[in-house]
């Protein structure tokens, strides 16, 4: 069976992880990443080797896992403003029914 690396445009990031599991994907993509490299400088010009598709590949889906850590990191955020929002607009609404 021949394997060929994976295009960048097909490649997915994983559904649904948690913050910690795409912190530890994000690290092991890196360290895949830092071999092939080696492996690319360490090869001769005219070999027939793929790293650098590959090397394209694991940088891609990689982006995609540290757009989604950024996605869980903003949405925590916004949700934590929206708590706070609502919770303002509660106590106006309380000191309003205080007054009446």
């Amino acid at each position: 069976m021949t394997s060929h690396p994976p295009k960048p445009e097909n490649v997915r990031a994983p559904e649904k992880l948690s913050p910690a599991e795409i912190r530890k994907s994000l690290e092991e993509l890196d360290g895949k990443i830092k071999i092939l490299q080696g492996r690319a400088n360490a090869t001769t010009v005219d070999s027939n080797h793929t790293y650098h598709e590959h090397i394209a590949a694991l940088t891609r889906k990689r982006s995609l896992i540290a757009d989604k850590l950024n996605a869980s990191t903003n949405d925590s955020t916004n949700s934590t403003w929206t708590e706070i929002k609502n919770g303002i607009d509660s106590l106006a609404s309380d000191i309003k029914k205080i007054w009446e």
